[in-house]
């Protein structure tokens, strides 16, 4: 009784320190909750509030009935949109454009951004990074005029290209084998400006003293980005292309609708989840159908993420986002 008792004021002890601990931190972290507050709500709001409407891929929705009147129909939305070429071919397109998307802009803005820091201190380089950034600005609907001012079978700037040298110029809207390098080549032109800002505040955040002992040791530029800038941007690219894979399954609308401007004749190559879902709502009306498609687009992005997590954390638990 007498050891109990002797405990008991040190046990008190350390409950009133730990809640004087936890009110001090709450305090002292109170700023910051506060800042992120706005961002808290607005992605309850539009990313976890909206998450109910997931049960419409399930339903045979009917505006009259509302989501939770329209008939249940189970996975019978799913059956249909399986049960065609149409999946196979939206799937398609989608995981192979942005697999491309992601090595080619990986690719690409790595290279600029090391060009960039060599030229950083240059008073030209802040020119060079205004215009590589400019497109990231430009709507695909004034980009897809530039595209078909340039593919145009009679008067565009490609087909004059290839008439000049001998060759015999395609109809690039009748060729649907031509536009994943088109696409690919457009994505690169809007993004790889965006990208490479991010690569270039990595690289300008690894430490100078490196790079002084290996120009002291006498490693000369190649030598200095293969073992020194490369290695210390592992985890920035390794976390950029888990999060790009996260929306693999979730393509961009506008570059693959309003560059091929919406021609059937290309939809073997061009057409994607998300112009899929568009059409299902404009042309057919059908919400539960877009719905399961959607369901589908998220569901599949996320198996990816996590799995390619996990293949990251195995390999190097340093480098894994979680």
């Amino acid at each position: 009784m007498q050891a109990n008792n002797l405990k008991s004021p040190a046990t008190k002890s350390g409950f009133f320190s730990r809640w004087i601990g936890g009110q001090r931190a709450w305090e002292t972290n109170l700023s910051l909750l506060t800042m992120a507050l706005p961002g808290i709500l607005l992605l309850f709001v539009f990313a976890y509030l909206p998450m109910f409407g997931i049960i419409i891929a399930f339903k045979d929705y009917r505006f009259v009935d509302g989501i939770l009147g329209s008939a249940w129909v189970g996975m019978e939305n799913f059956r249909f949109l399986f049960g065609t070429d149409t999946a196979f071919r939206i799937t398609r397109n989608t995981l192979v454009m942005n697999s491309i998307f992601i090595a080619t802009t990986t690719i690409g803005a790595l290279l600029v951004a090391i060009l960039m820091n060599e030229v950083y201190q240059s008073r030209m380089s802040k020119y060079y990074q205004t215009m590589l950034f400019f497109p990231y600005f430009i709507s695909w609907v004034i980009a897809s005029y530039f595209v078909f001012a340039f593919l145009n079978g009679s008067t565009g700037l490609a087909n004059q290209i290839i008439e000049r040298f001998g060759g015999d110029p395609p109809s690039w809207y009748r060729t649907p084998e031509a536009w994943p390098l088109v696409l690919t080549v457009a994505h690169i032109w809007n993004s790889i400006g965006f990208s490479s800002i991010v690569y270039l505040a990595g690289i300008l955040g690894i430490s100078p003293e490196l790079f002084e002992a290996a120009k002291i040791d006498g490693a000369g530029k190649a030598a200095q980005i293969r073992y020194i800038t490369l290695p210390m941007l592992y985890p920035l690219i390794i976390i950029l292309v888990l999060l790009a894979i996260g929306r693999i399954f979730h393509a961009d609308f506008g570059l693959f609708f309003f560059v091929p401007r919406d021609t059937p004749m290309l939809y073997s190559t061009t057409d994607v989840i998300d112009t899929f879902v568009y059409r299902s709502l404009v042309q057919l009306g059908n919400i539960s159908m877009a719905a399961a498609a959607g369901f589908y687009q998220s569901t599949v992005g996320f198996v990816l993420v996590i799995t390619a997590n996990w293949v990251v954390r195995r390999i190097n638990r340093d480098y894994s986002l979680f």
